[in-house]
Parts: structure tokens; sequence; C-alpha cells
């Protein structure tokens, strides 16, 4: 049997590098991928859970007692029967969950682009297990959240289209309610239009969308999305003293941008909203919403982040920002009194080691769309992932022999170390750093002219790769270490027969990988990759640790 080995000498071990600051929290909560967040607090604990678009499992799901200190618990559609992407592009999929609890259950609405549309599914436990999904053909749109009311009334409210269909301007949408049987997990009478267009229908504003709604003080509140999710991103509130309206549109909106501020200025976070809050037992509240840390010119790989701010009161309304007021990296921590160190290995600079010792994979790994066959384990060989080597490839809509691990940094570091004996020149395996279908570099072993070779590709158009680079290797069976280290646009690929002395390859253009180049909605993931390009193939991989270590500047 061929045979591919991934060797790197890692114990299951996630070692924060960066030192909060006493008294503080860093921002962002949950770094690289994680955009969409939604965020419901049960008693004592917090929850958030993110759009996951065509990666598998879906919606990852983070708990916290002090709302800084996250730890993932899992993912809320983790079996096929409840999420199948197969066919879908990777910026399709699973678009803003929103997750809420009531009487002792937990609630999870979100769409499923291009394949169902809007759904429903539930929990007692948010670890797990939730219910397949229940689908709500009535709630025709997107970005759907439900409302629990103080007479234990419910209702859903989404993103939909404009009056009769009649799209009055580029990005012309509405937010429209029904209410919702929350016992039978079904929309009750008609639907009501609740927001045509946004704040101020004379400016054309535009892609108001990611609605939530809460019952303070007699007013209900419905806070949204404005803008749409590149730069001039906003949040918008409204409030009403009836939950169907007629709401009245704050007159200092938007309550949440950067869109007006200098591009130039330091360490930037942009394209700020897609909101949501939540209060703590002792009545402050707090948002969550994603934003970005471009590098240069708007450029960013590493995607859309979880961002928490505090949300102050002015005249019964809430405001995260105001004028030139900049989202902070820092904020006091919200529950000092219980918080004596913040423990959140999603924040700051860290380092995470992992030798697959564990029968499960991590939750921080990510596949290529739904696993309908298991071609991968963590216990054929001890302390390693085999992986079998197959025809899929990531160029493709199928879920090829790929485990992912988010770009969390713009300056990072992953290593790995490979064993291969490739017998053509269609097996490859190795590391990949990958935006989408047609936007990813692949550093890998593979075959040539009847040699071994250490080879750099670049996707191309359609499903192929250009070779890049490639250097021919002394011994078929050598071991082979493999390295990517992102310094923001630039990409450096190297490679090392011991791990000690390291020889560059070739040092690559990170904007190609960037969401204003590439763009879509996801970021950047590195990933463990074997491919028989086209043909079947018997061969395995196995891989035996996996390194990152990410260490942006404004973190040290």
């Amino acid at each position: 049997m061929k045979r591919i080995l991934f060797s790197t000498t890692l114990i299951c071990l996630l070692v924060c590098s960066y030192a909060q600051k006493a008294g503080y929290y860093t921002n962002p909560i949950l770094a690289g991928f994680y955009p969409d967040p939604s965020i419901c607090r049960a008693g004592d604990d917090y929850y958030i859970v993110n759009s996951s678009f065509a990666y598998y499992p879906g919606l990852p799901l983070f708990h916290s007692k002090d709302l800084v200190s996250w730890k993932q618990i899992g993912h809320a559609m983790d079996r096929p029967e409840q999420l199948n992407t197969i066919g879908a592009g990777v910026s399709r999929g699973l678009f803003a969950p929103a997750i809420s609890y009531h009487k002792g259950i937990f609630y999870i609405v979100c769409t499923l682009i291009d394949k169902g549309g809007n759904f429903v599914i539930t929990a007692t436990n948010p670890a797990g297990p939730w219910s397949n999904p229940t689908w709500l053909k009535e709630v025709d749109g997107i970005d759907p959240s439900l409302f629990f009311d103080n007479d234990d009334k419910a209702y859903i409210i989404y993103n939909s289209n404009p009056p009769d269909n009649k799209t009055l301007w580029d990005g012309h949408r509405t937010i429209r309610m029904r209410a919702f049987d929350y016992k039978s997990l079904k929309t009750i009478g008609e639907e009501k239009l609740v927001i045509n267009g946004g704040t101020d229908i004379a400016k054309k504003p535009v892609w108001i969308e990611g609605p939530h709604i809460y019952n303070i003080n007699g007013w209900y509140y419905l806070l949204c999305a404005e803008g749409g999710t590149g730069g001039n991103h906003s949040e918008v509130v409204f409030r009403s003293k009836n939950v169907e309206g007629p709401y009245v549109s704050y007159a200092g909106n938007p309550i949440l941008t950067q869109r007006h501020l200098d591009p130039k200025r330091p360490d930037p976070i942009t394209t700020v909203g897609h909101a949501d809050m939540v209060e703590t037992p002792d009545g402050k509240w707090y948002a969550v919403f994603l934003g970005c840390r471009p590098y240069e010119d708007n450029h960013y790989n590493i995607g859309r982040e979880t961002f928490l701010a505090p949300v102050r009161w002015e005249a019964g309304w809430p405001i995260i920002t105001t004028g030139n007021e900049l989202v902070k990296y820092k904020y006091p921590l919200p529950k000092p009194n219980i918080t004596k160190k913040v423990a959140n290995s999603f924040s700051g600079n860290f380092t995470f080691r992992d030798e697959f010792s564990n029968s499960d994979l991590n939750h921080r790994y990510t596949f290529l769309r739904t696993v309908t066959d298991k071609w991968y384990s963590t216990s054929e060989k001890r302390s390693a992932l085999s992986l079998k080597l197959r025809a899929e490839t990531v160029s493709g809509t199928g879920n090829p022999s790929f485990v992912g691990f988010r770009q969390q940094h713009n300056q990072c570091v992953v290593t790995t170390e490979i064993d291969f004996i490739p017998k053509a020149e269609n097996e490859k395996a190795g590391l990949i750093i990958f935006q989408s279908e047609h936007m990813f570099y692949f550093l890998c072993k593979s075959f040539a002219g009847g040699k071994p070779v250490i080879a750099l590709y670049r996707s191309t158009p359609g499903e192929g790769m250009e070779l890049l680079e490639s250097k021919p290797l002394y011994s078929i069976d050598q071991n082979l270490y493999l390295r990517i280290e992102a310094k923001n646009a630039i990409y450096t690929m190297s490679y090392s027969t011991d791990n000690k002395r390291w020889i560059p390859l070739k040092d690559v253009d990170g904007k190609f990988l960037s969401t204003k180049t590439a763009g879509g909605f996801v970021g950047s993931v590195f990933g463990l990759y074997a491919t028989s390009i086209g043909k079947e193939s018997n061969a395995k991989a196995y891989f035996d640790w996996f390194h990152y270590t990410g260490e942006d500047d404004i973190f040290k």
C-alpha cells in the first residue's frame, strides 16, 4: 500500500503567548474567520454562534462565564443528516445564525443558501446534540432571528425582498416579521412589513439585514446591520412601543461604524457591524459584532472576526461608537470580580500544538463540505491522523481530503513533517493555504520526471493549478518538513529535511488570498491536504502533528 506520513512532534496543547493586561480583555475575542456572531445568555452562561458557510461541521459554538474567556464546545450541525453542503461554493452554505434561549430550550435559526432556505434547530444542551432542521418555508429571506417577548409570545424577524418585489435601488431590502409558535416550531398568521429600505429611505440605504429585537424598559428595540458587509458596514437601531411597529429610526444612527475614519490610521479595525446585544445579570449591556483587521489598503486574509464592546445608553438609545470613536483592541473586563485571568485561546497571540492523541479531532479543525464517507481517522495509528488519498480536489465542490485550521493572525507560521512516497505525478500531499476553490497555494511533495520533488502550486481559473516552483529531492523516502509563514501580504513557502535548516522555496503574494481580491465571505484556512487529482488511489496519509503559531504585533 502506498503511504504518506505527516509527522510533527507536537502534543495536544494550546498555549496563549499574549499576556492580557490586568483588568482588560483583548479584541477580537474570536480571531480569524468567525463572522456574523449571535449571542445569548442562560443564567450565568453566555453562548456565541457564528456563520460557517460551506465548511463542516456547521455553526461553531462557544461558551463563556464572563464574556471574555471563551471555549469552543462544538458545532450545532455536526451530522450529515442535519447538513448537506456538497455542491456548494465555499461562500454559500450557512448564513448568519441567531441563537436564543427560552424556558430551558436553546434555539438557532439560520439560512442554508441554495439548499432549503430557513430553518430552526433546538437543544437542551448547547454542546449538543442539536435537532435535525425544521424548515420554515414561509420565511422568505435571510438572517432570521427569534424574539421571545415577556408575554411568552415569540416572533421570527428577517431580511426580505422589497414590497411587491419592486427594487427601487440596488441593495433595497426590507425587514419582515411573523409570529412564531415555539412549541410546534411553526410560523403563525400573516407576514408583517417592519422596515422598508432602512434608516432613511430618501438616502437609499442598502442591505438592511441581521435584525434582532429586544424588549427593554417598555420599548422594543430593533437592531440591524446596514450598508453591506464591506467598508460601509454599520449597525443601526429603531424602537417602538409595539413589537410589530411602527419603528422609529434613531436620529443619531449609526450606533456602530468605522467607515468614515482615516483608512491610514494605525492598526485599523474596519467593516464593523452585524451586531447582537446581551444583558448581564447586573444590568450591563454588551454587543458582539464582526470586524476586520486589514494589513494594507483594506486587504485582509483572515476574514471577518468576532469583537466585543460595551453598550452605553444615551437618552434611551443604545450606543457602541459615535463620532470618531474607535473600536478598541482593549476594553475593561465586564466582570472583574470573577475574571482573575482571561482564559481565551482564540484571542491575542497563541500557539496551537496537536499530536492527534484524542479519539476525536479538536473542534477548531474544519472540513470542506459535509463528510459523508469516513476518510480520516485518529485511531488507525497511535497519536496520528490518518487520511485517505482520494480523487477529490479543493478546486471542486465536493469533500476533498482536507483538514483545515483557520488563519487567525496576519503574522503566523504553520509547520508539519511529511514522509510520502509518490508513485505518479497526480499524487500530491502537503500544506495548503486556501481561500476559495479558485484562490489557494499548495506546497507539497510530488513526483515529476520519475523523481520526487518539492513543489509549489497556485490555483488557476477553473479547476486547475499552475506550477510556481519545484526542486528535486535526493531521496523519495526522506523526511520532509513543510512550512508556510505569513507576514501580512507575503507568504514564505519553505522546506527542511531536519526541522532546523529551512530552505525558502518561494515568496508569494498574499493579496491573492485577500477578500478584496478573492471575494466571498470567508477567511483563509491552512490545511493538511492530500489528493490523487481525479484518479482513484489506495494511498493513506498519517499526520503525527500540526503546529500553528500566531504573533501579531498589536498584541505584543
